[in-house]
């Protein structure tokens, strides 16, 4: 049969709005994007084929399997659609975790209907036979060996068809999605990104190329290297709740807390209105870390009340978005902690309700704030219960082998571990502890399910610091979270502190007014932004 190439932008035709209107809690609006992708279905499946196309490119993998399966029941040799199922069954690559067997028992299905509709060319076999190697005897072989021997696949791939975009595209999200968090070189990731970067001028209207060099880029020397796709992405997709959410995770990155809120914002609304209450949730806690940091403690706080309706809406069920269940467990999780956190809140901290979910990393993060609101609040006995918690967390975790949840765990413990040797007078044990947990965050990349550690390590061993009289070296403390986390609220007003303290009044002034600046919409309320203002007069 002849390769047929078809563009769509989006509003694709009957056919892909009858599949649409056959799956309304999967509905998506027309604005996705642009997608070249040669097949060798017939002509009537290709709507529905490129649909879910622009879909996958966006992590819309709930439509995507909808689109995919309508152009696999228009013409059932269409083995190129179940691909699509199957790589839409495997759902976000950058979430960190062990995928639950749910989904690689369905993606193996759909790499077998593959195969049993059969190919019509070796390229579309190629595509076949890669993404089966995500889910083929995973009872066996490991996913982070069977996540790499895909994206070797790919490669070869990619080369075989040098001509194939969507090839190199599929290879580059492989590659930067494979990255090791603890490679500080981000060698994958800057590989990832250059071969982005060379497709995007050819089809500026595709939604992955923009989507994919956000993600390449996605790490705070990187960043700003992003902003451009950051900016264009939602433009491209605006009918994607993710492509609405994701250039946060550039602006974040850069501390452009407005434009964050902005993004989100329209993110939870089209996530309501898709039903994908994970990914609202995903938003809201993007959202929730942005206004803090602009110190507008209403906005946030308005976003823990939502909470309650966000929970309840994921309990319910719906679409599978980009972000899977344990970002909604994490971000339901974050959102009060952050509230707590940041605003140094202790005793609330300290009192946070405690919500059991499956996943152990999620649970962690409420006893993390718990653990530092007690210690900080001289409430010893709570602050070793939290210790013994996160302890029971980390084990649970290491006996999965989820290896990057239990490194994220053991800081968190060494944290609250650090606190409560302060609250016990162990002033050396205190720093010690806390500069281990710094030490060990420092050579971790944070996953994409958060915008950033509730608490961070260094910026709180700059806190412990400061109160122990050594403001120097809580100076560089502070900036050193500054250079990962740049418009952090609390480092700044931390930096601002410290330098007075070591009378470097030129640092002093330098972070006291970007401290102010970033809070000129604050709502009253913060001690050490009161503190800071007056301190000007």
């Amino acid at each position: 049969m002849t390769l047929t190439a078809l563009t769509v932008a989006v509003a694709l035709t009957s056919a892909a709005a009858a599949a649409q209107h056959q799956h309304p809690a999967g509905h998506v609006g027309d604005a996705l994007g642009t997608v070249k992708f040669a097949t060798s279905c017939t002509e009537p499946a290709q709507p529905a084929f490129l649909r879910g196309m622009a879909l996958l490119h966006s992590f819309e993998f709930g439509p995507a399997i909808d689109s995919f399966t309508a152009a696999a029941k228009t013409d059932p040799g269409c083995g190129i659609a179940y691909w699509g199922v199957a790589v839409s069954r495997w759902g976000n690559p950058f979430a960190a975790g062990i995928k639950p067997p749910a989904v690689t028992k369905g993606g193996a299905a759909a790499i077998e209907q593959a195969r049993a509709a059969g190919a019509r060319t070796d390229r579309e076999r190629a595509y076949i036979e890669a993404a089966a190697l995500l889910f083929t005897h995973a009872d066996t072989i490991g996913q982070r060996n069977r996540v790499l021997a895909y994206r070797d696949a790919m490669k070869k791939l990619a080369a075989q068809y040098a001509d194939d975009a969507e090839a190199s595209a599929f290879y580059a999200l492989a590659l930067a999605s494979s990255q090791d968090p603890t490679d500080m070189t981000y060698s994958s990731l800057i590989e990832a990104g250059a071969i982005l970067e060379k497709l995007a001028p050819t089809q500026p209207d595709h939604p992955g190329f923009v989507h994919y060099v956000i993600h390449a880029y996605d790490a705070p020397p990187l960043a700003s290297r992003g902003l451009d796709a950051a900016r264009r992405y939602a433009k491209v997709a605006p009918s994607a709740p993710h492509a609405l959410h994701m250039p946060s995770h550039t602006f974040t990155r850069l501390g452009y807390w407005q434009d964050s809120i902005d993004t989100n914002i329209l993110s939870a609304e089209a996530a309501r209105k898709m039903n994908a209450p994970a990914e609202e949730l995903h938003a809201m806690d993007y959202e929730t870390y942005a206004f803090l940091q602009l110190a507008q403690d209403d906005a946030a706080k308005r976003m823990v009340t939502e909470l309650a309706e966000g929970r309840e809406r994921f309990k319910s069920g719906g679409t599978a978005s980009a972000a899977p269940p344990m970002a909604a467990a994490y971000a339901s999780a974050a959102i009060p902690a952050r509230y707590a956190l940041e605003r140094g809140a202790w005793a609330e901290a300290a009192k946070l309700e405690l919500n059991s979910t499956p996943f152990a990393f999620a649970d962690a993060v409420t006893w993390f704030a718990r653990g530092i609101g007690a210690a900080r609040s001289n409430d010893v006995e709570g602050a070793r219960g939290a210790v013994t918690s996160l302890e029971q967390l980390r084990a649970k975790l290491e006996q999965a082998g989820e290896a990057y949840w239990t490194e994220q765990v053991t800081i968190q413990k060494l944290g609250v571990s650090a606190w409560l040797a302060t609250a016990e007078g162990r002033k050396d044990a205190a720093i010690a502890l806390m500069r281990e947990a710094a030490d060990r965050e420092d050579k971790t990349e944070k996953n994409a399910v958060t915008p950033g550690p509730i608490a961070p390590a260094r910026e709180q061993l700059g806190d412990m610091l400061l109160a122990m009289n050594q403001p120097a070296e809580a100076l560089a403390a502070y900036e050193i979270t500054l250079k990962k986390e740049p418009n952090r609220l609390r480092a700044l007003l931390g930096a601002a502190s410290a330098a007075a303290a070591a009378k470097n009044s030129d640092a002093a002034q330098r972070y006291r007014k970007a401290a102010l600046d970033l809070a000129a919409k604050a709502q009253p309320g913060r001690p050490e932004l009161n503190a800071l203002k007056g301190a000007g007069h």
